[in-house]
């Protein structure tokens, strides 16, 4: 705590500094002619915002690429071994195979239900859709280390025989069966974490696809009911292509998050029985481990896979933007 309370008030009093000094070029480049005010005053404006762009992210991944080509204590150069051994390490193969479950499965399952209930919920009074939609997105104002917290005690696991305290194992050994350890036995495990990710995001999604359900015009909805269209045939024919952009924004967001991930994994299991994810398996190598060059290549390879979807996401966003 020592050490850190320099290094926070060095930052603060830098980023202050900073942001002095470009008020007071701002004041300067005030008195100059206007032909140079007019050429200098957007640099000087965007002037801090490029400073601590450039300070806290920019520098920070060029620093983690160029340790991604060194040896766990970063003082000497290694080549490529880290990425070899990204690729052919079995436990980062089966932590890789585990980030794709969760980016097919999070996403997809999220959206679903995120659509149902924003459809579903239309249909009901103002009041009952308003509590309906509340409850729904409730979990949003929990912490990620909260709702791993809560699902413990429904996942809970007690031997045969003793009194079960968690909701899931009560209720399969009321039915007669034998509690089971959700965190333990592969691959119900990895699904167990994805439900509580699942559970979090669900009212995000329900409540963007509701607007976007409820900015359909209302006479193309009409327009097939008097064709005879079905409700179902309405909904998927009608209603779901003019609010794609919106499935695929919120889809792409949420998959971002689940490529960021690590709370869930590290509170519940910590990356055991199979279920680690690339996020926590850097904190592993970082902290646990000390292996710094293998934690900078993971995150490079994060970096990798993130920005591709990042730059889709603000495209698909301005499509939207523009078509409104």
């Amino acid at each position: 705590m020592s050490s850190l309370l320099p290094a926070l008030i060095a930052i603060v009093v830098g980023v202050g500094g900073v942001v002095l000094l470009f008020w007071v070029l701002n004041m300067l480049v005030e008195r100059l002619p206007d032909a140079w005010e007019d050429r200098l005053k957007p640099l000087v404006f965007i002037g801090p915002a490029v400073f601590i762009v450039s300070a806290f992210l920019v520098y920070p991944a060029l620093d983690t690429l160029r340790r991604s080509f060194m040896d766990a204590s970063s003082d000497a150069y290694v080549g490529g071994e880290n990425y070899s051994w990204l690729v052919t390490e079995p436990t980062v193969r089966e932590t890789l195979f585990n980030n794709l479950l969760w980016i097919v499965f999070v996403p997809t399952v999220s959206v679903l239900v995120g659509l149902a209930v924003a459809t579903l919920a239309d249909r009901l009074s103002t009041r009952w859709e308003n509590v309906t939609k509340s409850t729904i997105f409730l979990p949003m104002a929990i912490s990620f280390v909260g709702a791993s917290t809560i699902w413990g005690f429904v996942y809970a696991w007690r031997p045969e025989g003793r009194p079960q305290i968690g909701l899931l194992n009560a209720i399969v050994t009321w039915l007669g069966g034998a509690p089971i350890t959700w965190y333990q036995t592969s691959p119900i495990n990895d699904y167990a974490l994805m439900i509580i990710m699942v559970w979090l995001q669900a009212g995000f999604a329900m409540v963007l696809l509701s607007a976007a359900i409820k900015s359909v015009p209302e006479d193309t909805i009409e327009a097939a009911r008097i064709d005879g269209a079905t409700e179902a045939q309405t909904f998927f024919r009608v209603v779901v292509p003019q609010i794609l952009s919106t499935v695929a924004v919120v889809t792409t967001t949420i998959l971002i998050l689940v490529l960021k991930v690590f709370d869930i994994v590290r509170v519940t299991t910590n990356g055991r029985f199979g279920t680690d994810i690339v996020a926590n398996r850097f904190i592993t190598e970082l902290i646990t481990f000390r292996q710094f060059g293998h934690a900078a290549a993971i995150v490079v390879a994060l970096i990798l896979a993130t920005v591709p979807v990042m730059i889709w996401n603000i495209r698909r966003f301005r499509e939207q933007e523009a078509t409104r």
